[in-house]
């Protein structure tokens, strides 16, 4: 069987752009913590010392898991990981990760915790957030003044937490300084592929990407992977409104009319609206209209012209303006991105 070939040749990648030595990252994990914040970033640093070992050349990471003692730490889908060394290992850390996951509140009121990361973080050359780990930095003081990513879910309740963090709820990551925070869940890859190409250049970055099967840099923000709707309040009095509207894009959807299919007069409708789903009515049947144009796009081969008559915005180019609007993307780029049938 025919050896695998190389596939980042050492002309691709200058002795230069290596580090002396190899720089050590480390992973922070503890009970309850998401597997996959874990382990996407550390495959990303595992594949760049694959690639370059590939190349010839020495590898330029070295990746543990730490948590609060060494041994087994249960993530939140029961898989058990092994954390290398205990948080008191002083051994030196150049890149600090701090995982997200359900079990991330459990550990914002342990002050051994929080003194360890606020120490840490001020001798390490950077510090990064996957997730809710932004939530533990929150904790450490390390957010005030810096703008954060974390979970689109999640954003309403860090910035509540912590209000002297900037808190963006679209980008899929964010670097600010030091510091270095990501979305939910899968972001941590795309943020780990940032560190490898500001450490070693584009070449390796991309070729760790290819090697991955993963953007190097995505498309748009991750409001284009939200939950289809989020409309829906305490008791959805407007549940059955929403179902029709959904029906019936291309009717006449202004404030008076559905006021009149509501039996209230437009100015009780548009008060009792906005204090039950929290945004106004035209926000949310553009919202209702863009997450049909999203499955449409998705899921049929239709041109964009039906698709904007379809969804009830009438010109393409209102669509476009919209997706553009919403998730930096045009609906061109979007379908080739997620199609079924592409």
């Amino acid at each position: 069987m025919p050896q695998n070939p190389r596939i980042l040749p050492k002309s691709r990648l200058p002795d230069s752009t290596l580090p002396e030595s190899p720089l050590d990252v480390a992973i922070l994990a503890y009970p309850g913590v998401q597997l996959l914040d874990v382990a996407g970033p550390l495959q990303v640093f595992a594949t760049a010392n694959d690639l370059s070992t590939d190349a010839d050349l020495p590898p330029p990471y070295r990746v543990r898991v730490v948590a609060e003692r060494a041994g087994p730490v249960a993530t939140s889908s029961g898989l058990v990981l092994a954390a290398e060394a205990a948080i008191a290992d002083p051994a030196p850390i150049d890149t600090l990760i701090v995982a997200g996951g359900r079990g991330v509140h459990a550990q914002l009121d342990d002050p051994a915790l929080l003194s360890w990361l606020e120490g840490r973080a001020a001798r390490c050359r950077r510090t990064a957030s996957v997730c809710t780990g932004a939530f533990l930095l929150g904790a450490a003081g390390l957010l005030d003044g810096r703008r954060v990513a974390t979970h689109w879910t999640r954003c309403d309740e860090l910035r509540a937490r912590y209000p002297k963090a900037l808190v963006e709820a679209d980008p899929i990551f964010i670097n600010d300084g030091p510091l270095w925070t990501s979305a939910g869940v899968t972001a941590g890859i795309d943020l780990a592929l940032a560190l490898v190409e500001a450490d070693l250049g584009r070449a390796l970055s991309l070729a760790v990407a290819r090697h991955l099967v993963v953007f190097l840099k995505r498309p748009g923000g991750q409001a284009q992977f939200s939950a289809a709707l989020a409309l829906q309040g305490g008791d959805d009095r407007f549940g059955r409104l929403h179902a029709w509207v959904a029906e019936n894009l291309r009717a006449d959807l202004t404030v008076p009319a559905l006021a009149e299919r509501t039996g209230m007069s437009p100015r009780s409708f548009a008060r009792h609206y906005r204090a039950e789903t929290g945004r106004g009515p035209a926000a949310a049947i553009e919202t209702i209209r863009f997450e049909a144009a999203r499955r449409l796009l998705e899921e049929t081969d239709l041109p964009g012209k039906r698709i904007a008559e379809r969804c009830g915005f009438g010109a393409e180019e209102t669509l476009r303006r919209v997706f553009l609007r919403r998730i930096a993307t045009t609906p061109g780029e979007y379908r080739r991105r997620f199609a079924a049938f592409a």
